[in-house]
């Protein structure tokens, strides 16, 4: 749920900020692009809606991967398309929170996500992968297999298993049936190694996730060391950073660890960060299909080099000198090295010695008046050296010799300054014809909202935001027992958020709005604040917390399902008062803790309800 807040940026800097990621020899120029296959469950900074909700239910328009993909492809129709599932919809686990229930019908899911990419968006997707970080089931791998090759996607390569390198590895080797129907073995955070089974499958080795290192020039530092040392210790040909961009509030889980920043639609701003430069010194200059030479390696005093071919003539060699102290990813433990200052000669063999001239790209990871990124520097020219060079190199640095001449260090003009959230936020919800299932700026946690329409209702509520899971998920984390979905700013103090409220379920709906939410994505379940419910059985709460644990006042109300009404929560300082129809309800609760956060909307567990007329008023914290 990392590029949720990128669909919302208007025009240019939306393109802006999708060139940096995708266009060739521009930006980033990736080569793959991965995406969730959203599941209506929480998978780390929010949920991403499934386009199968409900058993018989159908829809190939929600959720930005859709759009995302499209993008990408827009700018390099040659990108890999990878899709991953996190969660399942709660209807695939038969009242288990387990995705292996029915086998088949699992694959059905899945195969429908890569016919749907297909027949309504004209997008081949690459590789499928199995289940994000949890268990998977060596009989459903295979029954996936046979239902891609039935539908005549015998060109979908599978990729395994998205989590360590073992058990699959040994599964592989034990069960033939399993190792001829998986085509990648990928493994997360590997730390640049790999293990002896996983190389004995003489499958290819990927890190299909890596990276999620807050973006600073550390983070670039790290990236930089990974794309190089995961080949050379590992054996792996593709690393797949996680995000691809920050389009998240930054004060959820991982915050601003993408390749760039772009977490503020509502200014335009954005941040071209240096592991956009660091991605360029490797992408620009290979293709998928070249080729590591055998004489890849540790320099001698730290750093490492690497040589790849695309088997016609062309050479790229990139090196990079990464210390310890500026190339420490978030995970795994990094043990020490030392890099110092040292002359390292390379000698062009073979076909390679009749290279006249090399490119040079160069960066260096430094304090901002020595810090250089993708600057090209003069061409070595090797007719009389006998295919020899030496580079001097610092640490902290990177080199790419290159006899492509396409490298280009793209720019757009500099995006509007960056601004926070607006303190007066209106959002009606009426749009006949949405582009996008969810409207701006909100991000769901636990639960899925979308643009709905009341085709009965010709007034004002017409046109609604609705809560639209009747079950909980197959959850890939600790989703909350409460839908929830957040807005605006974090450092959001005293405000006053108005919104109406219709309750689609007799007996057992209930709804709330709630101010400075203190937690989401992961942590969604233990978030505080101040929650305002009612509840169609003619009750309404003041909780300290989403999940209901601190009562601050309770009573009877008249409330009913399927009547519109308008909640107001005003907090002011450490006292908090609601209104119900324009009337108070309640005044004067003390509410101390938290003293900042998110305004958000949700509903008591699972169920329908249509919330219109958000309105907020808010003052920041000091």
């Amino acid at each position: 749920a990392t590029s949720r807040l990128l669909i919302n940026y208007s025009e240019p800097y939306r393109s802006e900020i999708l060139d940096y990621l995708f266009k060739p020899n521009f930006g980033a120029s990736l080569h793959i692009l991965k995406v969730e296959i959203g599941g209506d469950g929480q998978t780390t900074d929010g949920t991403e809606p499934s386009h199968m909700h409900y058993t018989l239910d159908e829809n190939y328009f929600r959720g930005y991967e859709w759009w995302l993909m499209k993008e990408a492809k827009k700018r390099n129709p040659d990108i890999t398309l990878i899709g991953l599932p996190w969660s399942f919809p709660g209807w695939l686990g038969k009242g288990f929170n387990w995705p292996y229930v029915n086998l088949e019908l699992t694959a059905y899911y899945i195969v429908s996500w890569i016919l749907g990419a297909k027949r309504y968006h004209d997008l081949d997707i690459d590789y499928i992968g199995i289940w994000n970080e949890r268990s998977f089931d060596s009989n459903y791998i295979k029954v996936l297999r046979r239902m891609l090759n039935a539908q005549g996607l015998q060109k979908v390569k599978i990729i395994a298993s998205d989590n360590l390198w073992e058990p699959i590895s040994t599964s592989m080797l034990l069960d033939s049936a399993l190792w001829k129907v998986i085509d990648v073995i990928g493994a997360h955070y590997p730390g640049t190694y790999t293990v002896r089974n996983a190389q004995l499958t003489q499958k290819k080795l990927w890190s299909s996730e890596d990276f999620s290192t807050l973006n600073s020039d550390v983070g670039a530092g790290c990236w930089g060391r990974i794309l190089n040392q995961n080949y050379i210790n590992g054996y792996m040909t593709s690393t797949i950073a996680w995000n691809l961009v920050a389009s998240y509030y930054e004060q959820l889980p991982y915050g601003r660890c993408g390749l760039m920043t772009a977490q503020e639609p509502w200014s335009g701003h954005y941040v071209v960060e240096s592991p956009i430069w660091v991605t360029a010194h490797t992408t620009q200059f290979t293709q998928p299909g070249w080729y590591y030479l055998k004489t890849v390696g540790h320099l001698e005093k730290g750093g490492s080099y690497v040589a790849l071919t695309d088997g016609l003539g062309n050479l790229t060699i990139i090196v990079e000198t990464m210390s310890h102290k500026h190339s420490t990813c978030i995970r795994p433990f990094l043990p020490y090295y030392n890099v110092s200052h040292q002359l390292a000669t390379f000698t062009l063999k073979g076909s390679f010695s009749d290279i006249p001239e090399l490119q040079v790209w160069y960066t260096k990871l430094a304090k901002p008046l020595e810090r250089t990124l993708f600057k090209q520097l003069d061409s070595l020219w090797l007719d009389d050296s006998g295919g020899r060079f030496t580079l001097d190199l610092q640490e902290d640095e990177l080199f790419t010799l290159t006899t492509l001449t396409t490298g280009r260090k793209g720019s757009h003009p500099l995006p509007p300054k960056s601004q926070s959230f607006p303190l007066s936020y209106k959002d009606d919800f009426n749009v006949d014809y949405p582009f996008f299932s969810e409207p701006p700026n909100f991000a769901d946690q636990t639960g899925v909202f979308e643009y709905y329409t009341n085709i009965e209702d010709k007034g004002e509520h017409r046109y609604t935001l609705r809560q639209v899971l009747n079950q909980r998920p197959i959850t890939w984390t600790a989703d909350a027992a409460n839908t929830i979905s957040i807005i605006g700013d974090y450092h959001w103090s005293d405000l006053t958020i108005q919104c109406d409220v219709y309750l689609e379920t007799l007996n057992r709906g209930g709804a709330f709005i709630a101010g400075r939410v203190n937690k989401g994505g992961i942590l969604i379940r233990s978030a505080r604040g101040v929650f305002f419910w009612i509840f169609s059985n003619g009750s309404f709460r003041v909780t300290g917390d989403l999940a209901g644990w601190i009562t601050y006042t309770a009573g009877s109300v008249e409330v009913t399902a399927k009547v519109w009404y308008t909640l107001t929560l005003i907090i002011k300082g450490s006292l908090s008062s609601g209104l119900l129809n324009g009337k108070p309800l309640w005044t004067n609760i003390h509410v101390k803790y938290p003293k900042n956060g998110w305004a958000a909307i949700g509903t008591h567990s699972f169920v329908f309800a249509q919330f219109d007329n958000f309105h907020v008023e808010a003052t920041r914290s000091k």
